[in-house]
């Protein structure tokens, strides 16, 4: 496997769960480090508890503003003469059936996690290009089976797939790898979050059929996605039995295989949107909270 020691790596939604983990496993490694995150605090935060540390170049930063991502890949290359890994993991999730959810909330989902992909990989791309580099695009096993109350975010990660296989194809004759990461639930603040504020989010995905109900550590995919990037891995799956999924998508999608899944929107997703229409939104408190202009 290849060292990482000394390469740059660029993290999106660095500061909380995956991105958290893999940013202390890279640090440690001896990694150079390119941090951003739209949440400042918890940004500052992270960086301090790397302590001083001339490898570590931080920029809070939203993923849908790409002049924003490309000042900070400038700076990055700037301070650390290139880049060599990206990984694009910055992503938001919604609830709420499609019949209820404010159009905005669907935007705010596909704006960051989509087009927020996209920007991610252009502002950086002509340096990894430079470098010969890899990029680690964060996908789910949402791209492979559909869910109720979540159609954003399964839409979003089905373009995302789709965004980085044919990146793949356009860049491998300038010697840049793209790898494909898809996981099934991880324990992250998005999903602590949305089980917490609303009871029937951690009923409904606690019903889904086999190991597909649980949550993985973060701890556990942050390993496997640093093992990707000293691999220059084309798929990550987390955990290993979510690649099963890719090559039975044709039987998720059978009529078989969703009528416990309509089972599951027919008891909870009325409910849902009860709790949804009584928060008054359709994405977490934090989420909403990193909407409103700072100042």
């Amino acid at each position: 496997m290849r060292s990482l020691s000394g390469k740059v790596v660029f993290i999106t939604g660095s500061a909380g769960g995956i991105g958290t983990e893999v940013t202390r496993l890279l640090h440690g490694m001896g990694a150079k480090l390119v941090l951003t995150d739209a949440d400042a605090d918890a940004l500052a935060a992270l960086s301090e508890s790397l302590g001083s540390d001339d490898r570590v170049l931080t920029g809070v930063t939203d993923v849908r503003d790409l002049s924003a991502m490309q000042e900070l890949a400038a700076r990055a290359v700037e301070r650390f003469g290139g880049i060599d890994i990206v990984l694009a993991n910055a992503g938001i999730i919604s609830f709420g059936s499609v019949l209820n959810l404010d159009s905005a909330v669907f935007k705010r989902v596909l704006d960051v996690d989509l087009l927020g992909v996209f920007h991610t990989v252009r502002a950086t791309l002509p340096a990894v290009v430079e470098r010969k580099g890899y990029v680690l695009v964060v996908s789910s096993v949402a791209a492979f089976g559909a869910a109720p109350g979540i159609t954003p975010y399964l839409a979003a990660k089905a373009g995302v797939e789709h965004f980085a296989n044919g990146l793949r194809i356009e860049v491998a004759h300038q010697g840049v790898d793209v790898g494909l990461a898809h996981m099934s639930w991880v324990d992250t603040p998005m999903v602590r979050e949305a089980t917490t504020e609303l009871t029937t989010f951690k009923r409904m995905y606690g019903s889904m059929p086999g190991p597909m109900g649980r949550t993985v550590p973060a701890d556990q995919c942050a390993a496997a996605f640093v093992q990707a990037m000293q691999r220059r891995q084309r798929h990550v799956f987390c955990p290993r039995w979510a690649g099963i999924m890719r090559w039975i998508r044709p039987a998720i999608a059978s009529r078989l295989a969703e009528r416990p899944l309509r089972t599951i929107a027919r008891k909870f997703l009325p409910v849902m949107d009860a709790e949804a229409a009584a928060l008054g939104r359709g994405t977490s408190r934090r989420v909403e909270a990193l909407e409103k202009p700072q100042g």
